[in-house]
């Protein structure tokens, strides 16, 4: 009996450690909490098709310490970049571009995966509380490299 207690006990502790969940804000958001808190913005850009993007949604960003450190140092944003919603951000609207019948790229990827003259996925640009950016990877991250380069720009 107390053996299935403990057991019971332990499955609540781990379950309730490891709910901890990402919070995930639009750029509208971001720019009414940054007027009362400002914090530095991590853009995540993916498509659907991209498994990098899929497989770090599905480990690096799962990760507990990637989210207690995305959660209070950060507002995080997972960007599609292939959303055809136009989104109005630091003063300016940025606009689905169709690049053919069905394929295309939204202009606010574009302004923020752009290195090199081109985009690749997934690609993690965070910005400074003023919209200006401070760090862009095109790459597969994984959870401790994530974390090195959240540490060292917080």
């Amino acid at each position: 009996m107390q053996q299935t207690v403990l057991f019971l006990l332990f499955l609540i502790l781990a379950t309730a450690s490891s709910s901890a969940q990402l919070k995930r804000h639009t750029f509208e958001e971001i720019e009414q909490l940054s007027k009362g808190k400002p914090k530095p913005i991590v853009v995540f850009i993916h498509t659907s098709w991209c498994k990098y993007c899929e497989m770090m949604e599905h480990s690096t960003f799962k990760n507990p310490a990637v989210i207690k450190e995305l959660n209070d140092n950060f507002y995080f944003i997972s960007f599609d970049a292939e959303t055809k919603k136009d989104i109005t951000f630091n003063n300016h609207t940025f606009r689905f571009k169709p690049t053919g019948t069905t394929t295309g790229i939204h202009e606010l990827a574009t302004a923020l995966a752009t290195i090199d003259n081109q985009v690749v996925y997934p690609t993690l640009t965070v910005l400074d509380p003023d919209y200006s950016i401070l760090f862009q990877r095109q790459s597969y991250l994984k959870t401790k490299d994530l974390i090195s380069i959240l540490e060292k720009i917080n």
